[in-house]
C-alpha cells in the first residue's frame, strides 16, 4: 500500500484491523527501525512465535529497511508454520525500485493511497477549501486557517528532512530545496529541464533525476504529451503535477495569497484540482484510463485527454467559470477533426448542461460521472 505522508495509510490500517490479532512493526519508530536494521530475522523469529494467534502482521513504511520484504517472501514460500496474512505499506518506492528490493511479483496486490476526493469527502466538501488548502486528511481536522497554514509548511519542511535527506537521496540538499519550490510553481505547466537547471544551478540531467524523486517519494506525477498521430505539429514535452493543491501553494510559498475566483491562480488550480482527481479515482476505480494533454507549436492546447478501453476518447478543456457559452468550444472542435472516435467534453462551474457545436459543456462533476468515476462506480 503505497501513498505520500499523511494521505492517509496507517490510519485506515488501524481502523482496519482494530479487531483482529495483529502485529504491528512501526519503522517510523527509531528504535524498531534500528532493531530490525541490525537484525533482520528478528521479524522471522516474532512472527514464528506468534504463529497460530496472529492474523495479520503489518509493517509501516517498509521502504526503510527493503530487505524485510526478503523475510515476508520467506514466511509467505518456505515457513514451517502456517503463515500469516501481510500489510506493508510504503510513503516512497524509490530505495524499493532501485535498490533490488523484492517487491513480492504475483504474491501482492498494489494499492495507492491519496489525498481525499470530493467522492470520499461527500458532503464536507468545499471546492474553494480544497483550492486553498488542499485534502490530505489531516487539513480537515483544524478549524483555523492558521494552523492549516503551518500543517502544510511544516509537511514540505517534513519531506525534505525524512524523505530526501535522511534517505540520502541528493547529495547536496541546497539545489534540490530550490528545485521543489520551481517545481511547486510550474506544477500544471510543460517541463522544460534546461530552463529550470538554469534557476536553480544544476544540469538537466541532475534536474531529471529530480522530478524522478519526486515521483518515487509519491510526491506527483507526469502527465505524458498525447502520443496518438494526428496532422498538426505536437509539442512533446511532458508536465509535471503536485500531488495536492495545499502542498503546492506551501511549497510555492503563496499561501498568504488566497485563491479568488475570476483570477488567473484559481483557474490554474481548478484545472489541477480536476486533473488530480482524475487522476485519483482513475487509480482507486482501477479504470485503466490513460491520461494526457495535447498541445500544438502555435500554442492550441486541450487540458486533458483521456483513453478509455474499449470506448470513446475524451478531449476535455477546464473552465473556471460558472458561465460558458460556444467561444469555449472552438478549441475542443477542432481537434475531434483530427482525433478519430473522439467526444469533447468543457467540464466549468457552469451548473447548466449544454451541448454546442458537439461539445458537451457540463458541470464538472455531471462530467466525472460521464467519464464512469462517479460515486456509484466508487462504493
Amino acid at each position: 500500500m503505497f501513498g505520500p505522508r499523511g494521505s492517509g495509510k496507517t490510519t485506515f490500517l488501524h481502523e482496519f484491523f482494530g479487531n483482529q490479532k495483529t502485529l504491528w512493526f512501526d519503522l517510523l519508530d527509531r528504535d524498531v527501525e534500528d532493531r530490525l536494521s541490525r537484525s533482520p530475522n528478528d521479524l522471522f523469529a516474532e512472527i514464528r512465535e506468534g504463529a497460530g494467534t496472529v492474523d495479520w502482521v503489518v509493517i509501516d513504511e517498509v521502504q526503510r529497511i527493503p530487505m524485510l520484504l526478503d523475510i515476508v517472501h520467506r514466511i509467505i514460500e518456505t515457513s514451517d508454520f502456517k503463515p500469516p496474512k501481510f500489510a506493508l505499506t510504503g510513503s516512497s518506492a524509490r530505495k524499493l525500485k532501485h535498490g533490488s528490493a523484492n517487491l513480492l511479483a504475483g504474491r501482492a496486490f498494489v494499492y495507492h493511497f491519496h489525498p481525499l476526493t470530493h467522492l470520499e469527502l461527500g458532503k464536507e466538501f468545499s471546492l474553494d477549501r480544497v483550492l486553498n488548502w488542499g485534502s490530505l486528511p489531516k487539513v480537515f481536522h483544524f478549524q483555523q486557517d492558521s494552523d492549516r497554514e503551518e500543517y502544510l509548511r511544516a509537511y514540505g519542511l517534513t519531506y525534505l528532512k525524512e524523505e530526501v535527506w535522511a534517505e540520502h537521496l541528493v547529495r547536496d540538499l541546497g539545489p534540490f530545496r530550490r528545485f521543489v519550490e520551481v517545481a511547486a510553481q510550474s506544477s500544471g505547466q510543460l517541463v522544460n529541464f534546461a530552463n529550470i537547471g538554469h534557476d536553480v544551478g544544476v544540469d538537466e540531467k541532475t534536474v531529471k533525476s529530480y522530478f524522478q524523486i519526486l515521483e518515487d517519494t509519491l510526491l506527483g506525477f507526469i502527465l505524458e504529451p498525447f502520443s496518438r498521430s494526428i496532422r498538426k505539429r505536437q509539442l512533446k514535452s511532458p508536465k509535471f503535477y503536485l500531488f495536492d493543491l495545499g502542498v503546492m501553494r506551501a511549497l510555492e510559498r503563496t499561501m498568504a495569497q488566497g485563491i479568488v475566483p475570476h483570477t488567473y491562480a484559481y483557474g490554474r488550480a481548478f484545472e489541477h484540482f480536476l486533473i488530480t482527481e482524475i487522476y485519483r479515482l482513475n487509480d482507486y476505480l482501477r479504470k485503466d484510463y490513460r491520461l494526457s494533454y495535447l498541445r500544438t507549436n502555435d500554442g492550441a492546447e486541450i487540458d486533458l485527454v483521456v483513453e478509455r478501453p474499449g470506448a470513446t476518447t475524451v478531449l476535455i478543456e477546464f473552465k473556471s467559470s460558472a458561465r460558458t457559452d460556444e467561444r469555449d468550444t472552438s478549441t475542443l472542435a477542432a481537434f475531434l477533426k483530427d482525433v478519430g472516435n473522439a467526444e469533447g467534453y468543457c467540464l466549468s462551474n457552469d451548473p447548466n448542461k449544454r451541448l454546442i457545436n458537439g461539445i458537451h459543456l457540463l458541470p464538472w462533476e455531471e462530467g466525472l460521472v460521464r467519464l464512469g468515476l462517479s460515486t456509484d462506480t466508487f462504493k
